[in-house]
């Protein structure tokens, strides 16, 4: 597995997780218009290479990163593919408490091998949040990664800092959902209002 190939995210001002949100909900289904979305494809094809370089495949805990970076992209889909916004919620909802368990996962990667895990002050991490997402579809970023994935360390502190920065971004479009919801309403809700027209108009 050629790690140019699956390179490709970091990118756009924060905002746009929620600020695309408008448009994605106006297009169900449209989870390629969110940066949130790319982030969780490069965080599971990240995580995927990690486990496969220093993760024994026969362990419990080999299984439990790959889930948790597939359940997070997943979930991200399923939940824009949802016709009511709670679901939408309840999914996304899901997708950033998995990425809050492989936060752990390589939080204890880290500490059980002696390694060091990084300060939010650390001049790497600032690095590496303040790469951009870009959600062009090219994936063709090998240099945005390529000098944090040559060890064990610093490839580990990068998935950290990415979970992190996209539990932010989660938290912002679970915002953006909840405020739609308070605005718009329900799946259910929106049905029973046009089922009620219906009957008036007769």
């Amino acid at each position: 597995m050629r790690l140019m190939s699956l390179m490709r995210l970091m990118g756009e001002d924060t905002n746009r997780s929620y600020e695309s949100y408008e448009t994605h909900s106006r297009k169900q289904g449209g989870y390629e218009n969110l940066i949130v979305y790319w982030l969780a494809v490069d965080i599971s094809d990240l995580t995927a290479i990690f486990c496969n370089r220093y993760i024994d495949k026969k362990s419990r805990t080999y299984d439990q990163m790959i889930q948790a970076a597939r359940s997070g992209k997943q979930n991200i889909v399923e939940g824009s593919l949802e016709n009511s916004v709670e679901g939408n919620l309840k999914l996304t909802g899901v997708a950033r408490a998995s990425y809050g368990e492989l936060i752990e996962d390589y939080r204890d990667y880290l500490r059980q091998k002696g390694l060091s895990i990084w300060l939010k002050t650390d001049f790497r991490v600032v690095e590496i949040r303040k790469m951009r997402v870009n959600a062009n579809r090219t994936h063709m970023s090998y240099e945005t990664y390529e000098s944090h994935v040559k060890n064990p360390e610093s490839f580990a502190n990068l998935m950290i800092t990415l979970c992190f920065k996209q539990g932010y971004l989660l938290d912002q479009l679970l915002k953006a959902i909840q405020d739609k919801y308070v605005r718009e309403g329900g799946f259910r809700e929106n049905l029973f209002k046009k089922r009620a027209e219906f009957r008036r108009a007769k």
